[in-house]
């Protein structure tokens, strides 16, 4: 419930600044990354990162598919919270529905957070990527939903995965916390 009345007053009141402060921890990295979220260009998505966030979902998520100089994507509430088993990791999603695109002329440049899919453009739903390098070939493919505004090492030190899958072998890294902030 608390869900719903969040993304309705998302969607009916004026824009705000929201963002996101994520405590990540790992074998080679612990610190925090803070997501400047861009309502303005992706409403709808912003409003289902913040509702998800708020209601805590997003606690204790990994990082399942980390591929460098590319990209590194979390945000499985079904099947990314189990760090000893993340073979079903990227599988899933949360409760809430799957959410219309809604690209933007905003480039995916290095820090630049971009909601994953499958195969279908509306079938977002709670997990996310963060850009190492610019990859400028998602234009128009994937929705920005936000960008890195301090934590980029934190980032850059993440666990590497597979070179071309971008799997984790052991423990991934962990989005311990995940706040929303203004």
């Amino acid at each position: 419930m608390h869900r719903l009345a969040v993304l309705l007053a998302l969607m009916a009141g004026p824009a705000f600044s929201a963002g996101l402060e994520i405590g990540v921890t790992g074998e080679s990295v612990n610190g925090t990354i803070k997501i400047d979220l861009l309502e303005d260009v992706a409403p709808l998505h912003v409003a289902q990162i913040t509702a998800l966030a708020a209601d805590g979902v997003y606690d204790g998520v990994v990082f399942h598919r980390v591929i460098n100089g590319f990209m590194a994507q979390t945000g499985d509430v079904k099947f990314g919270k189990d760090p000893s088993d993340t073979s079903r990791a990227g599988m899933g999603g949360s409760d809430l529905a799957n959410i219309p695109a809604e690209f933007s002329d905003v480039p995916f440049d290095r820090g630049i957070v971009g909601m994953a899919r499958s195969q279908s453009p509306d079938s977002a739903n709670s997990q996310f990527f963060i850009m190492f390098t610019e990859g400028h070939f998602l234009n128009n493919q994937y929705t920005v939903v936000g960008r890195v505004t301090e934590g980029m090492d934190v980032v850059d030190a993440l666990k590497l995965g597979d070179s071309r899958s971008g799997a984790i072998s052991g423990q991934p890294d962990v989005m311990q916390t995940v706040t929303v902030i203004d």
